[in-house]
């Protein structure tokens, strides 16, 4: 069996344990793959993180695990980025990148999952200047998926 098999049962199986509200074995399952940078397990162990879900609630575990997701694309992991840093869990307060983050996820989304993240970030736009949306967007643009930027850092334009 290939480690990329493996890695897709290993996150099958814990999204099956998180479903079930097996927490524990969820974590289990998902651990190795996250550990292995699939980026599906990287987002669910995240939420599992942010919400204390089989381990210990850690806003910082979550930004990191959720971070790691997002580079690589996952549209999942870049929405639940996207609204720590909207509310300043683990990450600093910074709503141009929330709405990066968010802008991302919409972008890579369908359906209803689609629907909610352009909610999202249209809720976080609320609290943006024009400049500062311009800036959000800029980011997104520049943002080329499985390949981590050096820092998530920015300058605000007032």
């Amino acid at each position: 069996m290939t480690a990329s098999v493996a890695s897709a049962d290993s996150v099958a199986r814990g999204a099956a344990a998180f479903h079930r509200a097996d927490y524990f074995r969820a974590a289990q399952e998902l651990a190795p793959a996250a550990e292995r940078g699939n980026p599906r397990a990287l987002g669910m162990l995240g939420f599992m993180y942010e919400h204390g879900f089989g381990v210990p609630q850690a806003y910082a575990a979550a930004a990191d695990l959720y971070y790691r997701g997002a580079v690589q694309g996952d549209p999942f992991a870049q929405a639940q980025l996207g609204l720590l840093y909207d509310k300043g869990h683990g990450v600093p307060n910074d709503y141009v990148l929330a709405y990066k983050w968010l802008n991302l996820a919409a972008a890579r989304s369908k359906g209803r999952q689609r629907d909610a993240y352009l909610r999202f970030r249209d809720a976080v736009a609320t609290k943006l200047s024009t400049y500062e949306i311009i800036a959000g967007q800029r980011f997104a643009l520049g943002c080329v998926p499985e390949q981590p930027a050096a820092a998530d850092v920015h300058l605000t334009v007032k």
